[in-house]
C-alpha cells in the first residue's frame, strides 16, 4: 500500500500481527507479512516499529515514501480490485490458521476489506500532495484525485 510503511521478503512468522495486529497481515501474494492499514496514532507508529524489529529478515521498512510517486499512487489506487480481492479469497486459509494460532487474522482481513473499499481513499488523496509537497496538507490545500 501507498504510504511510508511497507514489507518486503518478509518472513510469515506472524511476529508484525503479535506487534501490531491492527495494521500488519500475514500470508501476502508471496506468503509475506505486509502493512495493511496507514498509522493514525504515536501508539500505532510504536507498534509498527516494534514489528519491524522483529521481523527476522529486517525486511519492514518506513523509507516507502522514498519510492512512491503520485503516479505511482495513482496506478495502485486503479488496480487496488485486485488487491481488495484477495483477503476475501483467503478467508478459508485465515479462519483455519486462527483456530490454530488465535491471531485474529480473518476479522483483521475483513477490516482490511473494509478500510480499503472506505477511509483508504481519502488517506491515498494526502499521499501525492505529500510526495510533491513533503508537508502534510492543511485544511486550506486543495488535495489531488486519485
Amino acid at each position: 500500500m501507498p504510504g511510508p510503511f511497507h514489507g518486503a521478503d518478509t518472513d510469515n512468522c506472524g511476529t508484525g500481527r503479535i506487534h501490531a495486529p491492527a495494521l500488519v497481515l500475514h500470508e501476502g501474494w508471496h506468503f509475506t507479512e505486509y502493512v495493511w492499514r496507514r498509522t493514525r496514532t504515536a501508539a500505532e507508529l510504536q507498534q509498527l516499529a516494534d514489528a519491524a524489529e522483529a521481523e527476522v529478515f529486517s525486511a519492514q521498512g518506513c523509507d516507502g515514501d522514498d519510492h512512491w510517486t503520485p503516479e505511482t499512487v495513482r496506478e495502485w489506487w486503479r488496480d487496488r480490485a485486485r488487491i481488495t480481492a484477495y483477503p476475501a479469497a483467503r478467508r478459508p486459509v485465515r479462519e483455519a490458521d486462527d483456530e490454530r494460532s488465535g491471531q485474529g487474522t480473518a476479522a483483521a482481513a475483513d477490516a482490511c476489506a473494509v478500510y480499503l473499499d472506505g477511509e483508504l481513499a481519502a488517506h491515498l488523496r494526502a499521499c501525492p500532495f505529500w510526495l510533491d509537497e513533503r508537508r502534510p496538507p492543511t485544511a486550506a490545500d486543495r488535495l489531488p484525485q486519485l
